[in-house]
């Protein structure tokens, strides 16, 4: 069974966006919406005092605010979350610094439509802290990765990595914003493969209709 939804006949790919935080990778999402094909359609955020909700009103993008802390259970607050997502219509959901593990009954809606990025070349370093547990482990090459959501923490099948040299004078900080330079880079090219219709989950994994995946790119 192929786990995807056609974008439809007309119009731009509709995207949502999910955050937690400041909001990088979502300000290089909406920088990057005209050229990929793509169009925000909200950003919905748990935390009413994130920065990225700012931005995302900066751009003319309408935005939402459902603190899970109103909720009893995870189930409660993902449920409430997909009837405000659902309004929009998306085709795809992105977590952009989402810091929420989702319930099976969210990810099972937007199946194959549901996108993260994680700053660690997965499948090593699912999870957090990844930066320090990098250095913790002397590895040579670090970096992000997006994929697409299941069930399992950080283990849907992944699209696309970008990674760094891990130098001996790195730390966690400065390894962190160099990855994160690269999260902003890779983000909107998995996004835009998505809205042409290139990208699309399977029970083998991720496919792409004109390269093999996943895709990794080194950065020296």
């Amino acid at each position: 069974m192929t786990l995807f939804t056609d974008q439809k006949e007309s119009g731009r790919c509709s995207v949502v966006v999910l955050i937690s935080g400041s909001g990088s990778n979502l300000q290089a999402l909406i920088d990057c919406a005209d050229e990929g094909g793509y169009s925000i359609r909200a950003v919905i955020s748990n935390k009413a005092d994130a920065f990225g909700l700012t931005r995302a009103k900066q751009a003319g993008i309408p935005t939402a605010h459902l603190s899970h802390l109103a909720f009893a259970t995870r189930e409660e607050f993902d449920s409430a979350l997909m009837d405000i997502i659902d309004q929009f219509e998306p085709d795809l959901v992105v977590l952009a610094g989402f810091m929420r593990i989702l319930s099976a009954a969210f990810v099972s809606h937007y199946a194959g439509r549901l996108l993260n990025i994680h700053p660690s070349l997965l499948p090593d370093f699912a999870g957090v802290n990844t930066h320090q547990r990098a250095l913790d482990a002397k590895v040579t090459r670090h970096g992000a990765s997006v994929h697409f959501v299941t069930e399992e923490l950080d283990g849907g099948p992944v699209i696309a990595r970008h990674s760094v040299p891990v130098t001996q004078t790195d730390t966690a900080e400065s390894l962190a914003a160099r990855v994160l330079q690269q999260e902003h880079t890779l983000y909107p090219k998995v996004v835009a493969w998505f809205a042409a219709g290139e990208l699309r989950m399977t029970e083998s994994g991720a496919q792409h209709t004109r390269i093999p995946l996943p895709d990794t790119q080194d950065f020296d």
